[in-house]
């Protein structure tokens, strides 16, 4: 429906009545019509219900755990509308329930099917919205007419609609997070509650800093390990990790970067082959960002030792990309979680290890052979 729209937008918001009478977008011929609701602004939840049932529609409620109430105390339990159907003859209308979140985001959760509900009751495999939990950037909304009715839509529809293939969410483990700690307990020391702060200040300016650039990152290596496992950064692991896809790569990166405050601490590689950048934060906390490079079956990064110049291949089944909330913030992670950390940590990555070295402790390092020495200037970078 948005996307019929979205052909039609300048027309629809500068001039509606100049389109040809009668219903144009809302009677074109489709087994579903999807509806977002934005949970804040919804009034008068209550009678939209008795409305339905009078014009002859049947309704079910689909609702989920709040997962804005889950965290490391276990607060959760409440639950909330996550969808709606409506079902008239064959046609189902999908109400959509969006959520803001912490992280300055719009989240909807997955549809479920509990026991004793009609699976029958609508084309679910048609639905658009609910296989996954999905987060969005927020978006302002317009007003506008459409076959005369008042709705409102996002400012830029196509934006909204290309962020949907890649929408799907990853909530926290707080669960597993919790039997992790009980295992293992919290560093509560005065230097982890510090860098725990500080690492979340460098993730917030790294990620503010890429977006400007439109860069498309994820949390990687150690980060990603401390997201999965405990819902948290690892204390001892010092630094931040991010992987960025190799197309990704910009020229201006290094200057962005600079300018927020972050200077180049060392640059290995160089795009065509095994390129790494690491900035310094403030008190030493060390920023690293290892680019992807994908081959036909695994994708891998490279890594550089500087005194001899050897290098390494860090190998990883291909992978797509998540959404999560972590400490505060909409960031991506690899959807296949598990399949990533295993490749770089073993079957024991729920195991904390603190001594660690990146040469040889990875399951998926490789050698990769010797830079050329003419080369050094190059690919091996110290500041």
């Amino acid at each position: 429906m948005l996307g019929l729209l979205s052909k039609d937008i300048e027309q629809l918001r500068s001039s509606p009545d100049s389109l040809l009478p009668g219903c144009q977008y809302f009677c074109k011929a489709r087994d579903v019509t999807t509806f977002g609701l934005l949970d804040k602004i919804w009034e008068h939840k209550g009678s939209i219900f008795r409305a339905a049932e009078k014009l002859g529609f049947q309704w079910q409620k689909y609702e989920g755990r709040d997962p804005r109430l889950e965290g490391m105390d276990d607060l959760s339990g409440t639950e909330i509308p996550l969808h709606y159907l409506f079902k008239m003859a064959a046609h189902t209308i999908h109400l959509v329930v969006f959520y803001e979140r912490s992280g300055n985001y719009l989240w909807h959760g997955p549809l479920r099917l509990k026991r004793n509900m009609d699976r029958k009751f609508a084309p679910f495999r048609k639905l658009q919205f609910g296989r996954y939990a999905g987060a969005y950037s927020s978006s302002d909304l317009v007003h506008m007419t459409v076959d005369g009715l008042k709705l409102k839509i996002p400012r830029d529809p196509l934006q909204f609609l290309s962020a949907v293939s890649h929408s799907r969410f990853l909530e926290c483990r707080y669960k597993e997070a919790r039997s992790f700690f009980k295992l293992y307990p919290e560093d509560t020391s005065l230097e982890g509650i510090e860098f725990r702060k500080k690492a979340k200040a460098l993730l917030h300016l790294a990620a503010s800093t890429l977006h400007s650039l439109g860069v498309t990152f994820w949390i990687s290596s150690g980060t990603c390990l401390g997201w999965y496992r405990q819902c948290s950064i690892i204390p001892y692991s010092k630094d931040v990790d991010l992987g960025i896809f190799i197309q990704n790569y910009k020229p201006d990166l290094v200057p962005a970067f600079q300018k927020a405050g972050l200077p180049l601490k060392h640059k290995f590689g160089k795009v065509e082959d095994s390129l790494e950048l690491s900035f310094l934060g403030k008190d030493d906390v060390k920023l690293d960002i290892f680019f992807f490079y994908e081959e036909d079956d695994y994708m891998w990064n490279g890594g550089t030792q500087a005194k001899s110049g050897k290098k390494f291949k860090y190998l990883f089944p291909k992978f797509t990309l998540c959404w999560t909330e972590f400490l505060e913030l909409k960031v991506q992670v690899p959807c296949e979680t598990i399949d990533y950390l295993e490749a770089n940590y073993g079957k024991n990555w729920n195991v904390p290890v603190k001594v660690w070295d990146w040469k040889n402790s990875p399951s998926n390092v490789q050698p990769n052979g010797l830079w050329p020495v003419d080369e050094w200037d190059e690919v091996i970078q110290l500041y």
